[in-house]
């Protein structure tokens, strides 16, 4: 009988990480990296400028590769939300799904910008953003990724 992993097994506790600027963002993509989610995960709550995506991430904070390799659920949370875009993705669609390849913040005026979500098949989302504030938190015991196998981008 398999057993779920647990956070203790990794050494690691559960994620809970805020980005407020570019360098941060950047911490979050590279843990983001591979998550996988539907188009049901993803969430525009217009009246409470936030964009929430509940998405599979890879666990790689320890640094190490784990074998076979362990997903957690976690809550993607990005607030300040003025408006959202998307392209290759129906929204709420919840057989698409979408797998992240990074995520990065072109700035505009005073503050302002837009967090770009990069997905695999040439999908992508946009947020328009007043400020940057973005916060990933693990949600859920890690467990073996179903594939049992780390992605392969071809390198």
């Amino acid at each position: 009988m398999s057993q779920d992993a647990k956070f203790e097994d990794a050494g690691g506790a559960p994620l809970n990480l805020g980005a407020m600027d570019p360098d941060d963002l950047s911490v979050l993509s590279a843990l983001l990296q591979d998550a996988v989610l539907t188009a049901a995960d993803v969430s525009w709550q217009k009246r409470h400028q936030r964009l929430a995506l509940l998405v599979n991430r890879l666990r790689r904070e320890d640094g190490a590769h784990v074998d076979p390799p362990e997903r957690v659920r976690a809550m993607l949370v990005v607030d300040n939300v003025l408006g959202v875009a998307a392209q290759g993705v129906t929204p709420g669609d919840a057989d698409a799904v979408l797998s992240i390849l990074s995520v990065r913040f072109e700035p505009g005026e005073d503050g302002t910008g837009q967090v770009l979500f990069t997905l695999a098949g040439d999908g992508a989302l946009r947020a328009h953003v007043e400020a940057l504030e973005l916060r990933l938190r693990d949600v859920t015991q890690p467990y073996t990724a179903v594939s049992g196998k780390m992605p392969d981008h071809g390198t």
